[in-house]
């Protein structure tokens, strides 16, 4: 581990050339001293003894206090800090109850379930449950990557089991008859990294283990529920719907903490290359592999996040072809890190980051939930994560020894990321996001009703676990024919699987595999609904640094072909959208203007892509791409003002929908501020005059079937929200619009129109006669 000085290596980093204005805030969290506290009574003296083994002579306060909650039978939430030991909070009830009820010859007696939400995580804890040597313990994964084999002794003899959502959605659950010792041996379920699960996913795993306690039931168990985040806000409301139960909260974190230094950072203007002569900023990937490349010169155990498969990939060749220059061997040093690698390649990457083989690893968030790499001294973010739960979770994996930390967010050329940057109160001093989701989601509910009639027959009685709107969901299941009416209750009679109906990752199909021509390996996946953006005919895809060409995108088989090409560009998708005023839910009166939520159908469609020279972004070219339609029944939150008001405003009639359209982009940049969504899980609608209002109107609607809470979040802090888009838009330093305010890089209409100055003017106009918030 480095042992260079915070302020030290932060002076490194900034004295490069054109370095010195490039750090806009620096914040250092100071250290906080622990507090441990003695054994429970309680815990088997063979887990304590693993434990103190370990190294862990003591628990600190909060994990004694967690572990005893459960223990107890209470359901209960960690919410401490990254690296505060939770898993030891949930790991002592689970491995203590395995041991105390292990029956005659090892016969099963108590079973812990663990649920992450990645494949990665789950071998991550699986490898720290086996390092403890609890004796004769029965530890195993069941996902994806488990062998049939694998499976069936995990079903009929492991005592700690490891999976995710999707599996105990697919296979458990499902199979519940084949696993009935199983579910009638469960103690406790685990639920981990449990602020990840927002949104339409959160809905869905809502309703998962609302149908995990039901078959438990079935088999006489009722389990206790542990769930565990290091940033969650509220996090007994969030854990309590999320399991449907009463859950206690455990949020004073006991452990110890080095100084934690957070860097905001800047890339500068390099050009006036943008869409429509827009100053550009150097780009984040290129920022990213010059800092990896000085921290890894420098011997600093680093890990730099991603927002992009492409962007990591990207990222690591930058500074692996960097290193070669100074120091060759350092270069092999440096790898990238993503989802769609095969399991082989993420173990071993895993392991050579874990043991040190590795100093530079770029990463996508599939290395952000828990994964436990010691040592590691620097975390690089390309970009606002998000949320600001994301945030603290990924700089949270610096520092996990108790050493100092270092942290930079580094500026992507986007509205709030600007916005963040120069603005520090709002991310320092802050509480973290409510994770929002709605369970009642009807595109949620309805298939995981089908699902739990399939397992078993749905009951009067047995709906009131489900939610209030279970009953309605009911009736319309039956009307339609997928539910039959019978005595005893509702019974699935469709010869489909149940499970099949409810895509808890909202992935819109199956993954789309990218098969090499010539050869037919498969080289990744991505899945079904980004498949229309990014493996069509044209794209260029990278897979470990290297370039491929997609030659076909079969959307039937799911299957894209591709071939290994050099090329000097990037590709980039464009998107056309049109958007219809469902129904009108709520609304409030600002003065003239009327500011609503509701349900909306979406319209899309795939309509070209350009190519950019690499490193530049210059454009190259415009191709017509032949993809279907796509049609999407979601939330949304759209301001309107009459024709009569715009008239005194200043704006000429020709510059409206520009204005609106650059409003639009900024307030999509801004509302991951306010809720717990991503610029990607929401999109947006302008037009100067909307069919359906007869007035200028701007759209921001939800990415997800049914809405997912973040537009419904927006319109509840409307005006705050709104009024850091104003700030956003009005303080940026370029003069007629660029990336970091009012440009998208998913506009369907290459940011043409845009009207910066106009949508100052318009949200000042929208904001005049707004209720104060609060």
């Amino acid at each position: 581990m480095t042992t260079i000085p915070l302020e030290t290596l932060v002076e490194r980093l900034t004295a490069g050339p054109g370095r010195d204005d490039r750090l806009t805030h620096l914040e250092v969290l100071p250290p906080r001293v622990a507090r441990t506290c003695p054994w429970p009574d309680w815990a088997h003296p063979d887990v304590v003894a693993a434990w103190q083994r370990a190294g862990v002579r003591e628990p600190w306060e909060h994990q004694a206090q967690a572990a005893s909650l459960a223990h107890d039978g209470t359901h209960t939430v960690m919410s401490t800090g990254t690296a505060s030991g939770k898993s030891l909070g949930y790991l002592l009830p689970g491995l203590s109850e395995i041991q105390a009820r292990r029956g005659p010859k090892g016969q099963r007696g108590a079973v812990v379930l663990y649920l992450s939400p990645t494949k990665a995580l789950a071998q991550d804890q699986l490898a720290t449950v086996c390092s403890l040597g609890v004796p004769d313990l029965r530890a195993a994964t069941h996902d994806g990557d488990s062998s049939p084999e694998e499976r069936l002794w995990t079903r009929d003899h492991a005592e700690y089991v490891l999976t995710n959502p999707d599996m105990l959605h697919r296979s458990l659950l499902p199979g519940h008859e084949r696993w009935s010792r199983f579910f009638g041996a469960l103690r406790y379920v685990v639920v981990d990294e449990c602020h990840h699960y927002r949104g339409v996913f959160g809905a869905h795993v809502a309703q998962v283990l609302r149908r995990l306690r039901r078959v438990a039931a079935l088999y006489g168990a009722e389990p206790t529920f542990v769930l565990a985040s290091a940033t969650v806000a509220e996090p007994e409301v969030a854990a309590r719907r999320l399991t449907g139960l009463p859950v206690v909260a455990v949020t004073d974190d006991a452990s110890p903490r080095g100084r934690v230094a957070l860097a905001l950072w800047e890339p500068p203007f390099v050009s006036h290359g943008g869409e429509n002569g827009a100053p550009v900023r150097r780009s984040v990937t290129a920022e990213l592999a010059d800092l990896l490349t000085d921290l890894a010169v420098e011997r600093v155990r680093t890990l730099a996040f991603v927002r992009s498969r492409k962007g990591a990939e990207a990222v690591a060749l930058g500074a692996r072809r960097l290193l070669a220059e100074v120091d060759a061997t350092l270069a092999d040093r440096v790898a990238a890190y993503r989802g769609g690698y095969l399991p082989e390649e993420r173990r071993a990457l895993e392991q050579a980051l874990r043991d040190g083989r590795l100093i530079g690893l770029a990463a996508t968030n599939a290395l952000e939930l828990g994964i436990d790499v010691s040592g590691l001294d620097a975390v690089l973010l390309g970009g606002f994560p998000g949320t600001r739960a994301a945030l603290w979770q990924q700089i949270g994996r610096a520092g996990r020894t108790g050493g100092d930390a270092l942290g930079v967010l580094v500026a992507r050329d986007d509205p709030l990321d600007t916005y963040l940057v120069n603005h520090p109160e709002s991310l320092f001093g802050r509480p973290v996001e409510a994770t929002v989701f709605d369970p009642d989601n009807p595109y949620v509910l309805g298939p995981h009703l089908c699902a739990a009639a399939a397992e078993a027959p749905l009951t009067e009685d047995g709906l009131d676990l489900f939610g209030p709107a279970a009953r309605d969901a009911v009736d319309a299941l039956t009307a339609a024919g997928l539910l039959r009416r019978r005595p005893h209750g509702w019974y699935w009679t469709d010869r489909r699987r149940a499970s099949d109906l409810a895509d808890i990752r909202s992935s819109g199909g199956s993954p789309v595999r990218l098969v090499e021509d010539g050869t037919g390996r498969v080289l990744g996946t991505v899945d079904h609904a980004s498949s229309h953006g990014t493996a069509h005919a044209g794209a260029v895809y990278l897979h470990q640094g290297e370039s491929y060409l997609v030659h076909e995108l079969d959307l039937e088989e799911s299957v894209a072909i591709v071939s290994r090409e050099d090329v000097d560009y990037s590709t980039s998708a464009r998107e056309v959208t049109d958007i219809a005023i469902v129904e009108e839910r709520a609304h409030e009166t600002w003065g003239r203007a009327r500011l609503s939520f509701g349900s909306v159908r979406v319209t899309h469609q795939v309509v070209s892509f350009l190519k950019r020279r690499v490193p530049s972004g210059e454009v190259l070219g415009e191709h017509p791409l032949d993809l279907p339609e796509r049609t999407l029944e979601t939330a949304a939150v759209w301001w309107t003002l009459p024709d009569d008001v715009l008239d005194d405003c200043g704006i000429d009639p020709e510059d409206l929908p520009g204005a609106a359209h650059a409003a639009e982009h900024a307030s999509i940049g801004l509302l991951p501020l306010f809720a717990t969504c991503d610029r990607w899980d929401i999109g947006g609608v302008s037009t100067a005059r909307h069919a359906d209002t007869g007035q200028l109107t701007v759209f921001v609607h939800d990415g997800h079937p049914g809405g997912a809470g973040f537009s419904e979040r927006g319109f509840h802090t409307a005006v705050d929200w709104l009024e850091a888009t104003r700030e956003a838009i009005d303080s940026c330093a370029c003069a007629d619009g660029c990336p970091s305010c009012v440009q998208s890089p998913k506009c369907g209409n290459q940011n043409n129109p845009l009207d910066k100055a106009g949508a100052v003017r318009l949200l000042d106009l929208l904001l005049s006669a707004a209720a104060p918030p609060g």
